[in-house]
């Protein structure tokens, strides 16, 4: 019930959600029980149903290039009339931040019956005296730099950063970022002959980028790589060395 979200639609009634579980009634007497008297921790809760849906017949590891993807986001259970909320999350319809409960995830992605799904591996809620998202994402990273294992790359969405993820110390991930993202080599580009001497490496822009009434031009990358996948030819334009975003 806690992991499925079946609390959302019966806002926070336990019986009703239990029974949207599909438990017996026998079943929720028991949990009802648990919850009232009983002592547990979300990470064992965690835990067992990590166990139980990995254990399914059907249960697919997805795997790339023989990395299995670890994907982190945040979400937020929104509490617009809640009085005195100490954190806040941007609801894209309103285009604000509005008073939310914001929750971090971490998930380990598989697919079963033809559905892709997150498995989840971690719940991090705001930190109660810093409800800043920064916080939150800084706690997560940093968990799950602990936690990963050699196997495993991270998948983060926009709205994180390189230098957060070098800040955690994690080695491997994917992340997207905006189209008119800049970065620079972190060698110092040569000198030309004239002028003052570069102390910056050289601008890298992997897409063309609208400024105003101009084109800012895309570079050009170091290599191409092209592959076929599922019927489609793909192709990936790669610069070569360390960058460090502007």
């Amino acid at each position: 019930m806690l992991v499925s979200g079946a609390l959302l639609p019966q806002r926070g009634a336990l019986f009703p959600a239990l029974k949207a579980s599909g438990l017996s009634d026998p079943a929720i007497r028991r949990a009802w029980a648990a919850f009232r008297g009983g002592a547990w921790q979300t990470a064992a809760v965690l835990k067992l149903w990590q166990a139980r849906i990995e254990g399914l017949p059907g249960w697919q590891v997805h795997r790339h290039e023989g990395y299995r993807a670890i994907v982190v986001d945040t979400t937020a259970f929104w509490r617009p009339v809640l009085r005195n909320c100490p954190s806040k999350h941007y609801h894209p319809s309103a285009q604000l931040a509005l008073p939310a409960v914001v929750f971090g995830i971490v998930g380990e992605v598989g697919e079963i019956g033809g559905q892709r799904i997150a498995c989840p591996r971690t719940f991090e809620r705001v930190h109660p005296k810093d409800p800043r998202e920064s916080r939150l994402w800084s706690d997560l990273l940093r968990h799950l730099q602990k936690t990963l294992a050699m196997d495993e790359i991270v998948v983060v969405d926009a709205g994180v950063k390189i230098s957060d993820l070098q800040e955690a110390q994690i080695e491997r991930y994917v992340l997207r970022l905006a189209t008119n993202f800049p970065a620079r080599r972190n060698s110092i580009a040569p000198h030309s002959g004239k002028g003052r001497k570069p102390v910056y490496g050289q601008r890298i822009r992997p897409l063309a980028h609208h400024y105003k009434d101009k084109t800012l031009a895309k570079s050009l990358p170091d290599r191409n790589e092209t592959w076929s996948e599922a019927g489609r030819q793909m192709r990936a334009e790669i610069w070569e060395g360390s960058f460090c975003r502007i």
